[in-house]
Formats: C-alpha cells, sequence, structure tokens
C-alpha cells in the first residue's frame, strides 16, 4: 500500500504498519490485491503512548498475532479477554522503532511535479535542467523549493524514491539485479549500498524478510 499523510508518502509493504494518529487527514493506494488490518486506539491514549506524528515501522510475530487472536471470533466477543490483550497490543506498539520506509512529499506545485514524473518513472535519466522546465521554474529555484520542502537536494530524494520503488518489486520475487540496472544503478553493489543506508538491510536480506 501507499499511504500519504501530513506531506510525506509511506510504503507499507508485507509485514510493515503505519501508525496515523487521530483526526489526521491521509489517503491510501493499493498496489494489486491487498490484505490489511486496521486498529483504533483511544485518543487519549493514542497521544501519550504512539505519539501525535505519523511513523511506520515493522511488525514483530507477537504484534501479529495479538492482531489476529483480538480479531478471533472466540476472543472478540470476551470483553475482559479482548482488554487484557488489547493492553499489551498498545504496550507493545509503543515500543516499536520507525523504519525508513517513506519520503517527504512537497506543497509546491511546480515541485509536486517534478516529484510525481519521478514516482511515475524512477529509473528514468534525466537532468536537473529537464526538471527545471517541466516544473517551470529556474533551476536555483527548483532547488531551492526541493532543500525547503524535501529537506535535502532533489537528487537524493530523486535515491530514496529509487528505492521506495524497488520494494514492492523485491517482494514481488523480482531478481535484485534486474531491479538495480532497471533503476540506473550501474552495478549492484551501489544500489546495495544506497539500500541499506535508507532501509538498514541489503536489498537481499530484505527479500528474505518478506
Amino acid at each position: 500500500m501507499e499511504i500519504q499523510a501530513a506531506r510525506r508518502l509511506w510504503l507499507v509493504p508485507p509485514q510493515r504498519g503505519l501508525w496515523v494518529p487521530p483526526r489526521l487527514a491521509h489517503a491510501l493506494r493499493a498496489r494489486g490485491g491487498v490484505s490489511l488490518r486496521t486498529l483504533y486506539v483511544a485518543p487519549d491514549r493514542a497521544k501519550r503512548l504512539l505519539g501525535d506524528t505519523p511513523c511506520g515501522f515493522a511488525v514483530p510475530l507477537l504484534v501479529r498475532e495479538l492482531i489476529l487472536r483480538m480479531l478471533d471470533p472466540c476472543v472478540a466477543g470476551d470483553r475482559d479477554r479482548n482488554g487484557r490483550l488489547a493492553a499489551v497490543l498498545v504496550d507493545e506498539l509503543a515500543d516499536l522503532h520507525p523504519d525508513g520506509i517513506s519520503l517527504s512529499m512537497p506543497s509546491d506545485p511546480r515541485l509536486a511535479r517534478v516529484c510525481a514524473s519521478i514516482l511515475a518513472q524512477p529509473g528514468e535519466e534525466r537532468r536537473i535542467d529537464d526538471f527545471a522546465r517541466q516544473a517551470g521554474a529556474s533551476v536555483r529555484t527548483l532547488g531551492r523549493l526541493a532543500l525547503h520542502e524535501l529537506g535535502c537536494p532533489l537528487s537524493a530524494w530523486r535515491q530514496q524514491a529509487r528505492v521506495l520503488s524497488a520494494v514492492p518489486r523485491l517482494i514481488a520475487g523480482e531478481p535484485v539485479t534486474r531491479v538495480a540496472q532497471s533503476l540506473g544503478y550501474e552495478t549492484n553493489g551501489a544500489f546495495a549500498a544506497i539500500f541499506k543506508r535508507l532501509i538498514g538491510v541489503s536489498p537481499r536480506e530484505y527479500h528474505k524478510s518478506c
């Protein structure tokens, strides 16, 4: 799934989750068939335990099994038991560490056009001059917008977008070499280095964990 909230785009592949604080506008797009579970946490407990900003995280086996057990018809009707399981689940959720599978998203329409085209074709090789013409802005203006709205140069954001676009392909079993080449990397090593820096594990390790 892709989820947008608070000017960020999260990729939520299998065994991953996303915390969205209460009353925060967000949008979801499924890439193909998706099976998901949604949990709702009371606002007073949500802010205290989980914070008021969205974050993505890997879902440990214990958390996954707690969620499935709470949804079991035999357990869902037992209010006391369900409450005990929910207390453990919320404690476990509060102890999770955010992952890096997300992108800052711009609000300026000029930069938004450029970012949308990068996400649509992450492996396409284009010069900053081409992006500036597409945005209807000078190279200097586009660079300034990227630093202000994305927090990094556009070239760095494009690298992040490429890594994110690789995740569903690796999950689907596509060979690492093919993914790396299609995204413009000359060697598997170069692709693996940026992937590990952003995701925390190598592409092959990530594929094995899915």
